[in-house]
């Protein structure tokens, strides 16, 4: 099970990501981008990877609120410190593949 992991929404401002932005997951261990990633989404994303490739979000307190079948997480970034952005992250399984 290989999962999308898109930019949903930048709060303040992030030197790599935009909206609409994403990267893959792909079987588990490949990550596939065609731009830069950043260690803080990779580091919000590391606790929950590997449950999220079997388990629905909501088990895992991660589903959204207008759909269950998508996981929400944000990167480490205190922007209220470091003028920098707090980017909100949205996971999709794709069951087909990439």
């Amino acid at each position: 099970m290989d999962l999308i992991i898109h930019v949903h929404e930048v709060k303040g401002n992030c030197p790599v990501y935009k909206q609409g932005d994403f990267f893959e997951l792909q079987d588990g261990y490949k990550l596939v981008s065609n731009h830069p990633l950043c260690m803080h989404a990779l580091s919000a994303l590391i606790p929950y990877y590997n449950a999220l490739r079997f388990t629905e979000p909501a088990a895992l307190g991660l589903a959204g609120k207008k759909s269950s079948e998508r996981a929400y997480i944000q990167c480490s970034d205190a922007m209220a410190y470091t003028d920098g952005g707090t980017v909100i992250f949205e996971i999709e399984k794709n069951e087909t593949g990439c």
